[in-house]
């Protein structure tokens, strides 16, 4: 199965180094997420499993203050016997396993640029989960920004 998992850019060079990704939550096309996008086409399906681990990966960054403000997902595919759906959020499993860099497809990373837009989303996560309109509007302008794609040949540039 493919999944999103979130990063950092410094968990990625961990991960990097490591020549394996940790087990975690990521997001992926789960029969709750189908329910739910039941017109979505494959593809749209993947963008918000996606989208599921970007989120995700901002608030990885919401906690982690030192690390640049770029959220990063990892495409990997991962066996079925090492994910459990947890859909809560929707889209979501758990990734049971250490996924070694051969199953690594690619990864989706922010824009140096996105880093004040980024920036401003990691700190207005709690404002937005309690309601605040304008905290909400910055975590709804980071969704809206677009993330880069790397082919794993371009990890080590990309941290370099």
């Amino acid at each position: 199965m493919r999944v999103y998992l979130p990063a950092t850019l410094p968990l990625l060079a961990e991960w990097v180094k490591a020549g394996h990704a940790s087990p975690g939550v990521a997001g992926a096309v789960t029969p709750g997420l189908r329910e739910w996008y039941r017109e979505g086409d494959a593809d749209e399906l993947e963008y918000v499993a996606q989208q599921v681990a970007a989120r995700l990966s901002l608030e990885m960054l919401g906690a982690d203050p030192g690390a640049p403000r770029r959220r990063v997902v990892l495409a990997v595919d991962v066996p079925d016997a090492d994910i459990a759906v947890l859909d809560e959020p929707r889209g979501s499993v758990s990734v049971g396993a250490a996924t070694p860099r051969t199953s690594w497809a690619s990864a989706l990373v922010d824009d140096e640029d996105a880093d004040v837009v980024i920036s401003a989303a990691a700190t207005a996560l709690g404002g937005a989960a309690a309601g605040d309109p304008d905290a909400s509007f910055a975590v709804d302008e980071a969704e809206a920004t677009e993330l880069g794609w790397y082919a794993v040949q371009e990890f080590d540039d990309l941290l370099g």
